[in-house]
């Protein structure tokens, strides 16, 4: 699929890194480099603007390295840019580590995948139907 994008970055744009990735890194499109302290967060720009077909949404996910390695995640992962949404893609980060993190020009802090979604109709009825499972939930049906 053709995704309309304007690049207001000075770095190329995002890109699959091998032929089964699900993601393309974003990078931070920073003028000067940012402290995040601990238990801080951010939203950080990264000069990227696009245009979703409807039925699509792209999804702001972390990077394992980053959240592994740092401690610094995506706060509202995975975040959701909406295919009617033109402003500037954003990443809320916050950094999870006891020790500061600097948010450099370019750093790959992110990463977006395009997934396409279905609207829901809501059907009001008055019960629905048995499952094993029941209303069994938060952790149910895990180890105990």
């Amino acid at each position: 699929m053709q995704i309309k994008i304007i690049n207001k970055s000075s770095h190329d744009l995002p890109h699959y890194e091998t032929m089964a990735s699900a993601g393309m890194d974003l990078r931070a499109n920073l003028s000067e480099s940012r402290v995040l302290k601990p238990l801080e967060r951010s939203i950080v720009g990264t000069g990227l603007f696009i245009e979703l077909p409807i039925g699509y949404e792209a999804q702001v996910r972390p990077r394992s390295g980053l959240a592994a390695k740092k401690g610094i995640t995506v706060l509202n992962a995975p975040g959701t840019v909406d295919a009617d949404y033109r402003g500037e893609i954003g990443v809320i980060l916050v950094n999870l580590s006891n020790e500061e993190f600097v948010i450099n020009n370019g750093e790959r802090i992110a990463q977006l995948v395009i997934a396409k979604h279905e609207r829901a109709e809501w059907v009001p009825v008055e019960e629905l139907s048995e499952t094993d499972r029941g209303e069994g939930g938060f952790g149910s049906t895990g180890v105990k």
